[in-house]
């Protein structure tokens, strides 16, 4: 059973600071509920430390598409939860920037599977992203920066991960050289990253 969950949040701060902090992975145990530790291990991969309700887990990430400004999209490669998602950072004027956070969560076990159909994980992420919000706004500045590009064909997962697997209604992964999906369109119609 996959659970969907989607948010969007204005942050009182410019494009380029909200981008930029939201790149800085080892700084979301500041803001997200349950997560004690986030290391980059190379510019793609990610390995994450939890703690969700005395359930403990690591996993590993991989960043499958990183457009500075616009958009950063993931999946698990290793261990549990499964999960991909994209948040995607649109410019409402010069001082105010929308974010945008779809996922795909694959419960584990009972409990989280009782947890996610009560709406558990959906209100987890919209507080996730409210404590962003107020991360980024109490600063001047973002905390660091990392500003590459990541294509989805230079990814590095399974062999089966590279289908384009997405949401109900939603157009193609964007790859190389295409378009990047449309910031205007409602959360449900954005690209899932593949699996």
């Amino acid at each position: 059973m996959t659970t969907v969950v989607h948010d969007t949040i204005r942050v009182n701060a410019p494009l380029r600071q909200v981008y930029d902090q939201w790149t800085q992975f080892e700084e979301f145990p500041r803001f997200m509920h349950g997560v004690v530790a986030v290391e980059r291990t190379d510019e793609r991969h990610l390995h994450w430390r939890t703690n969700i309700a005395g359930i403990r887990r690591e996993f590993d990430t991989e960043i499958v598409d990183q457009l500075p400004d616009e958009r950063i999209a993931w999946r698990t490669v290793g261990g549990e939860p499964h999960q991909r998602g994209v948040v995607t950072f649109q410019p409402i004027d010069a001082t105010h920037t929308r974010v945008r956070l779809a996922m795909d969560v694959e419960p584990e076990g009972l409990a989280e599977k009782a947890a996610a159909a009560l709406g558990v994980v959906s209100a987890r992420v919209s507080g996730d992203l409210q404590r962003f919000k107020h991360f980024v706004e109490d600063r001047h500045a973002a905390t660091g920066a990392w500003r590459g590009r990541l294509r989805p064909g230079d990814a590095t997962g399974p062999a089966d991960a590279t289908a384009a697997a997405q949401e109900p209604g939603a157009g193609p992964v964007p790859s190389a050289g295409t378009a990047p999906p449309s910031l205007d369109a409602p959360p449900g119609q954005q690209p899932m990253p593949p699996r």
